[in-house]
C-alpha cells in the first residue's frame, strides 16, 4: 500500500490491486483517512464492482459511525459522525443532471465535507474540473473477488 501512495502522490495516477473485499475497504478507509474539505471523489465501475464497499472502507477512515449503505433510492446520505461531513451520492437513478441540482449537489460539492459520487459518469457534465476519479474494474482472469482500482487526479 506505501508503494501506491507512492506513486499517487508524485504522478497523480496509481493502480491498486485488490485481490479481496478486504483490500478494496482497506483502500477506501486510507483514502477516507486523506481526504480534505472540499474534496469529490468519483466512484465508476459495474455493478457489483465494489462501489459500496469501497465507499463504506471510506467512511470508515473518515471516523463515520453510521451504518454505510449505497443511497440508491435516496440519491443522497448524509453522515456527520467522521472528521468531516461525507456526501454519499449515488446517482445510478438519476435520468437527468438538473436532479443533482434539485437534490442540492452544488451546496455539497463546494461545502465543508467531501463529496462521495457513485456513477459519476452519469454526471459527468456538473462534476466539478478537479476530482479523484476511482475506477473499480473487475478482472475475471485474476480470480471472482480480484479488482483492479486506478485512482486519477482530474484537474
Amino acid at each position: 500500500m506505501q508503494e501506491f501512495f507512492r506513486q499517487w502522490e508524485t504522478k497523480k495516477e496509481a493502480v491498486f490491486s485488490s485481490s479481496c473485499p478486504e483490500d478494496t475497504f482497506r483502500l477506501g478507509r486510507e483514502l477516507g483517512a486523506r481526504a480534505l474539505p472540499g474534496q469529490v471523489y468519483t466512484l465508476s465501475g459495474d455493478l457489483g464492482a465494489g462501489k459500496t464497499l469501497f465507499a463504506q472502507g471510506f467512511a470508515a477512515g473518515l471516523g463515520v459511525e453510521e451504518l454505510v449503505n449505497s443511497p440508491t433510492f435516496t440519491i443522497l446520505q448524509v453522515y456527520e459522525s467522521g472528521r468531516l461531513p461525507l456526501y454519499h451520492f449515488d446517482v445510478y437513478r438519476i435520468a437527468d443532471p438538473q436532479e443533482m441540482e434539485e437534490a442540492g449537489w452544488e451546496d455539497y460539492s463546494c461545502g465543508r465535507g467531501v463529496c462521495l459520487v457513485e456513477w459519476a459518469e452519469l454526471i459527468r457534465e456538473i462534476l466539478p474540473r478537479e476530482r479523484i476519479q476511482i475506477l473499480l474494474e473487475r478482472d475475471p482472469g485474476e480470480g471472482f473477488d480480484y479488482r483492479r482500482i486506478t485512482l486519477r487526479q482530474i484537474s
